[in-house]
């Protein structure tokens, strides 16, 4: 692709930094966004996964994508990292506040306190974090927030066990209409998505306790729990979405709540 053809793409000249990167939604939107010209700051645990993101996105356009060892509820790395991007890249222009984790699914009176706390550390804690020392490189010229919160704790509440979840979820749609008004008059928009069933890795750090199956009302859809399609959507549709709402196309869209679910929530 000549230089020419990427300064017509819609992220040209703009950078963007995506946590939760190296896999699943995070690994889509970075995907999306470096091949619209973007130059992308993956954030996540640096591993095998974050690694390879990194080499894909190279392969496509060289030096467009830097990979960070961030643990999003460490206020520290995320700061230094944040900084480094700012330094490498020369701007920060979006940001997708995507890290999460299913956590410890319980009953509440059996759910250890430092269960909670690491759910909610991850997911609300994670998100302020990054948005936080992000803003000031965001107000030198505007830019776009994404958060990815969920259905659960928004429209879906019958996924037993998930009240740390749920609860954390709730709180980043909050924490993202409180930030849309702030920001306004910095010419930075904020806006939240939620997820429905999505193809990812996220049941990798999910842990059921046993006390569980005491609590669970089962719930069966004989044909199907997504109406818009057979099975869970895929990253990708979510990266379209997350494009959109990073790019000037929605220029006048902030303090939105998206659901994308295929309908899914609708029948519950």
């Amino acid at each position: 692709m000549s230089q020419e053809q990427i300064n017509k793409l819609r992220f040209a000249g703009k950078t963007a930094i995506i946590t939760g990167a190296g896999s699943g939604i995070g690994k889509a939107a970075a995907v999306k966004m470096a091949t619209e010209g973007a130059n992308v700051a993956l954030f996540d645990l640096l591993d095998d996964r974050t690694e390879q993101t990194e080499a894909e996105i190279n392969a496509i356009r060289p030096g467009a994508a830097r990979a960070f060892d961030v643990d999003t509820s460490d206020a520290a790395r995320v700061e230094k990292a944040v900084l480094e991007t700012a330094e490498l890249f020369g701007t920060v222009d979006v940001v997708f506040a995507n890290a999460g984790i299913n956590g410890v699914l319980s009953p509440i009176e059996d759910m250890k306190l430092e269960d909670w706390q690491h759910t909610l550390s991850v997911n609300l804690n994670g998100t302020f974090l990054t948005v936080k020392y992000a803003i000031p490189h965001l107000k030198k010229r505007g830019g776009s927030i994404i958060i990815t919160s969920s259905i659960n704790g928004s429209r879906v509440f019958s996924n037993f066990g998930m009240s740390a979840y749920s609860t954390s979820k709730a709180g980043q749609v909050a924490f993202a209409k409180m930030a849309a008004l702030e920001l306004a008059k910095f010419k930075i928009r904020v806006n939240v998505i939620c997820p429905g069933a999505i193809s990812t890795n996220i049941d990798q750090s999910t842990e059921k306790t046993d006390e569980l199956k005491e609590i669970v009302i089962p719930v069966q859809y004989p044909e199907g729990s997504q109406p818009l399609r057979e099975g869970p959507g895929s990253p990708e549709n979510v990266a379209d979405l997350v494009a959109f709402l990073g790019s000037d196309e929605s220029i006048h869209v902030t303090g939105a709540q998206i659901i994308i679910d295929g309908a899914e929530s609708l029948l519950r």
